[in-house]
């Protein structure tokens, strides 16, 4: 009898071990959850925005190119904010990469006189080298033209913006863009306006829109201005609304034209682009977007 005992509470031992397997319970108990792989920690994912980027590729105009700051009516690669080797401006690039770095892995399309209706062009160009970062400062053009009947439509604006921005994603669905906001010109006029100099080389066709006959104060040229001004104030917009459609986008929230640029910051040619020091500004402003934790806004 001790035998049969024995032997069947072990094939009771066996079906209640099997109904429980069945059951999906286990040796814990109660309402505990079985060890599976699920409850092993799950690797964390990786941002959207990466704050260190290892390659940068500028797009815009005169001021990414560094017009004027070293010489007169010249181009000044080396001063640009972007991605210039000048100790003086402390590039983008260089922040980012270092200076070896930045000399082998940074590069500049940005052209003089562009508009945004050349950016598509430019990017076009800068997808070739696959750089992370994508740095876009225009629009300035846009609104300096002989009258400000003639400046860019903000609808045309918008529409090449876009188009740039999707050709970039196409090629490049992870590039990152930076977007500096466009400059307050009439601030620039404001500044320059009591430097001979600068006022004679405004004459040979800098921003007519905003600066010809700079020492007019009378309604029609105040409306001018105002008109330039608010033209600007469109533009910026739009490039904050675009820029915030994209995930790996970050508009400056502003700073560029917020930044008041005294007589330091500007060319001592022309008094209306960034000098040197200037450049070195707009460099702190780019760095300062790019690698903060949480996008301006």
């Amino acid at each position: 009898m001790r035998k049969r005992g024995r032997r069947t509470r072990g094939v009771l031992a066996v079906v209640v071990a099997a109904v429980l397997g069945a059951a999906g319970c286990d040796a814990v108990g109660g309402d505990s959850a079985a060890p599976s792989e699920s409850a092993k920690p799950s690797a964390k994912p990786t941002p959207l925005w990466d704050r260190s980027p290892g390659s940068v590729a500028a797009v815009g105009d005169s001021i990414t190119r560094g017009f004027d700051a070293c010489d007169v009516l010249s181009d000044c690669p080396e001063a640009s904010w972007a991605t210039g080797a000048s100790p003086e401006v402390d590039s983008l690039a260089v922040r980012l990469l270092g200076r070896t770095g930045a000399a082998r892995r940074s590069w500049n399309y940005a052209v003089t006189g562009a508009r945004m209706a050349d950016l598509p062009g430019q990017v076009a160009q800068a997808v070739r080298r696959k750089p992370q970062l994508v740095t876009v400062m225009v629009g300035a053009n846009d609104a300096c033209r002989s009258t400000p009947s003639a400046m860019t439509p903000v609808s045309a604006f918008r529409a090449d913006f876009e188009d740039s921005l999707r050709s970039l994603r196409r090629a490049l669905p992870k590039a990152q863009v930076f977007v500096a906001s466009v400059p307050n010109l009439k601030r620039l006029w404001s500044e320059g306006r009591n430097s001979p100099m600068g006022k004679q080389v405004w004459k040979l066709g800098i921003c007519p829109s905003m600066l010809g006959d700079p020492d007019a104060l009378d309604s029609a040229a105040t409306l001018r201005r105002d008109t330039v001004q608010k033209r600007v104030e469109d533009y910026n917009k739009v490039l904050k609304e675009v820029c915030a459609e994209d995930k790996r986008c970050r508009y400056d929230g502003g700073a560029v034209y917020d930044y008041r640029f005294g007589t330091a910051q500007l060319s001592r040619w022309d008094y209306f682009h960034p000098s040197v020091n200037g450049q070195a500004r707009l460099a702190e402003i780019a760095y300062r977007t790019v690698t903060a934790k949480d996008p301006l806004t």
